[in-house]
């Protein structure tokens, strides 16, 4: 795979258990890493739980339908029975110190077009191009919301749509 797709989502059924050395096996639900899936070498799984952290590692082998090896990898610890998400994202991003593995987004050309159409802090979250978009907020010392973004790689082809509705809606 190229270092950069255009799904933002690939595959992200069931739950998954992550072993330090980036085995990657199923927990539960209907798994199947397959290339019918849309499954591939080079894409990049993005563990969440609510307490433990984010995770992530890039696909080196598919070792069988419900079991993965992930290299270059970014985890906190070991993951078990946890959400996932395979995406197209950059791969040089795993490893970069500079943005959180949960504050990068696949933007497509509506998310963006919602963004700028919004008003007051919805509209602080407009991303300057469509494309990968890593964003930062924090507050100033006055107690202002501030967004940054930063364009990683600019594209208006993004598609299959992550769960980011919250923050870039589709409508």
């Amino acid at each position: 795979m190229a270092l950069w797709g255009t799904k933002d989502t690939v595959y992200s059924t069931g739950k998954v258990n992550c072993t330090t050395a980036g085995v990657l096996t199923k927990q539960s639900g209907s798994i199947a890493f397959t290339s019918g899936n849309g499954v591939k070498v080079g894409q990049v799984v993005t563990l969440a739980t609510d307490g433990a952290g984010v995770g992530e590692g890039v696909i080196k082998t598919i070792t069988s339908a419900t079991a993965l090896q992930l290299t270059n990898l970014n985890l906190p610890g070991a993951f078990t029975n946890v959400d996932y998400e395979i995406r197209e994202k950059p791969v040089y991003t795993v490893q970069d110190s500079h943005h959180d593995a949960s504050k990068i987004y696949g933007v497509d050309t509506t998310e963006m077009s919602v963004a700028n159409a919004a008003s007051g802090n919805a509209r602080k979250y407009a991303p300057p191009h469509a494309g990968w978009v890593g964003i930062t907020t924090y507050n100033d010392n006055a107690g202002n919301l501030r967004v940054k973004h930063e364009v990683l790689v600019a594209g208006s082809s993004i598609s299959a749509d992550s769960g980011d509705d919250a923050l870039l809606p589709d409508s």
